[in-house]
């Protein structure tokens, strides 16, 4: 068969949730066009249902996913750079097209964006002694600080920066034992959606990371006012979206991290590690060792 005559095959993108391809159970899709106007896919334009769904799967996972060591969390991160690492041509064609970028500049932003999973991978078990430890108390007793993760959290990707700034907002927060529900950048999902098939096929067990894309807003805002979400990240919000979803967010007392000017090339700090973590604070009695009376 000449190869003129052959039919390309069209990639179908779903979302991702609970280790599943569903489509939007709306069944409704929108077109995605490259910078140029180009179309490029039809990606699922996802529903308040499928919001919900995205959460009782994270929360289903959130368990297993925060109860496994420190260790575990960073070998499974660091598994996912090495799939990325695997599929890097395939990224740098839709980053190319997502954000218009020439093939050079796409290429390093997926390599910028492949080191920082093994960034984020390399602080898992070590964030525990940067913002815990042992305090000085007046008394007979042990008082150890360990940070905890907050439980469900929802993500709004950056809109503009669709891969690297992603993986900057998102793994930070699973890398501390949170689950994730992703809502993509609106006009350009399809990097996040393929980062999904990653996750996937790496070591993520199912619901740790649940990726929708369609119109934020309209995602985004079942999310703030869910209850069963502990904290949302509104990076991909504009400042009226933003304040909207603060005060949604505010009937469950959920944390909130605002929007912020953040160059995602620049080598992140530890603020959004710890921006999910809660203090557990543990109080123990020291015993005697002795008759002296002295104690441990």
């Amino acid at each position: 068969m000449n190869a003129v005559d052959r039919l390309s095959v069209l990639k179908t993108y779903k979302l991702y949730v609970g280790g599943k391809f569903p489509r939007s159970e709306s069944g409704r899709v929108y077109e995605v066009t490259d910078s140029k106007g180009k179309w490029l896919a039809n990606a699922p334009l996802s529903s308040r249902k499928d919001a919900r769904d995205a959460v009782v799967a994270a929360r289903k996972a959130f368990g297993g996913w925060s109860g496994a060591t420190a260790y575990n969390r960073g070998q499974v991160l660091y598994r996912v750079a090495e799939m990325l690492e695997g599929r890097r041509d395939q990224f740098t064609r839709e980053v190319a097209d997502a954000e218009g970028l020439s093939k050079s500049k796409a290429a390093a932003v997926v390599d910028a964006t492949i080191d920082r999973w093994v960034w984020y991978a390399g602080w898992t078990d070590k964030i525990a002694q940067v913002v815990g430890g042992g305090n000085p108390v007046a008394g007979p007793f042990f008082n150890l600080s360990s940070p905890e993760p907050t439980g469900v959290v929802a993500v709004l990707a950056p809109q503009e920066s669709s891969f690297l700034g992603l993986v900057s907002v998102l793994a930070p927060v699973i890398a501390t034992g949170n689950t994730a529900v992703v809502v993509a950048s609106e006009r350009a999902p399809l990097p996040a959606l393929s980062l999904a098939e990653v996750l996937a096929t790496s070591d993520v067990p199912g619901g740790v990371v649940n990726v929708l894309s369609g119109r934020t807003a309209e995602i985004a805002t079942p999310l703030a006012s869910h209850q069963d979400v502990n904290a949302i990240d509104l990076a991909g919000a504009d400042e009226v979206l933003a304040k909207e979803l603060e005060i949604a967010a505010a009937d469950n007392l959920k944390r909130v991290l605002r929007p912020q000017l953040v160059d995602y090339a620049e080598t992140p700090g530890i603020d959004r590690l710890t921006a999910f973590l809660e203090t557990k604070t543990v109080w123990h009695p020291t015993g005697s060792l002795g008759a002296s009376g002295s104690s441990y």
